[in-house]
C-alpha cells in the first residue's frame, strides 16, 4: 500500500495512469473502475470520489461486475494460505481474526466457502473490517439462504463498501 496519503483534489490533478496507479488495490485486481472514474474529475471531496467509483461499478456490464466479484478471494481460503492475497485483503482478513481461526472454525469456513461457491458461482464477499470471526461466520451462514440475484447485488454492495473503507484509509481530505 502507498505510504503517502493523497487528497481527492490532488488525485484529481493526476494524469490517468498515475490516478489509476494511486488507486490500485481499492478494487481487487481490477483497474477499470478507477480508469472510468478518472473521467468524472474533479473530486472536491472523498465522498465525491467514492460516489464516482461506485457509479462506475454499477454502470458496468453484468459480465464486468461478475469478473470483479470473481477477482475477490475467499475468506480464509486457499489464496490466504498460499500468501497470494493483495496487501489490502491480507490486512483485512488478519484484522478480522481470520488468520487465527481454530481448526474447527477454519474447517467450517472451508465448508461455507464450498457451499457458497457451489450455490452462487462466486466467492462470498463481505467487508470484514470491524467484524469478528463469529460475526463473519454468522453473516456467511445467513446469506446462504439468499437468492442468486440477492447475492449478486449484495456482493456489489460489499465491494463498494470495501472500496470506500480502503479509500478512507489511503486518502485524506484537504483542510
Amino acid at each position: 500500500m502507498a505510504t503517502e496519503r493523497l487528497s481527492p483534489q490532488h488525485l484529481s490533478s493526476l494524469p490517468e495512469p498515475q490516478f489509476v496507479a494511486a488507486l490500485t488495490g481499492i478494487f481487487e485486481h481490477t483497474d477499470w473502475v478507477s480508469q472510468r472514474a478518472w473521467k468524472r474529475r474533479p473530486f472536491p471531496t472523498l465522498q465525491a470520489l467514492e460516489q464516482a467509483l461506485e457509479a462506475e461499478l454499477h454502470q458496468a456490464s453484468p459480465a464486468e461486475q461478475q469478473a470483479l466479484i470473481q477477482a475477490h478471494p475467499e475468506l480464509a481460503g486457499k489464496a490466504a494460505i498460499r500468501g497470494e492475497l493483495t496487501a489490502e485483503s491480507t490486512d483485512e482478513q488478519a484484522n478480522a481474526g481470520l488468520t487465527a481461526c481454530t481448526p474447527e472454525e477454519y474447517a467450517h469456513l472451508q465448508e461455507l466457502n464450498r457451499a457458497y461457491r457451489e450455490r452462487f458461482g462466486h466467492p462470498f464477499i463481505l467487508a470484514v473490517r470491524g467484524l469478528s470471526r463469529q460475526d463473519i461466520i454468522r453473516n456467511f451462514e445467513s446469506r446462504l439462504d439468499n437468492s442468486p440475484d440477492q447475492e449478486f447485488t449484495e456482493a456489489l454492495r460489499q465491494i463498494a463498501r470495501i472500496a470506500a473503507l480502503r479509500l478512507r484509509e489511503r486518502l485524506v481530505e484537504e483542510a
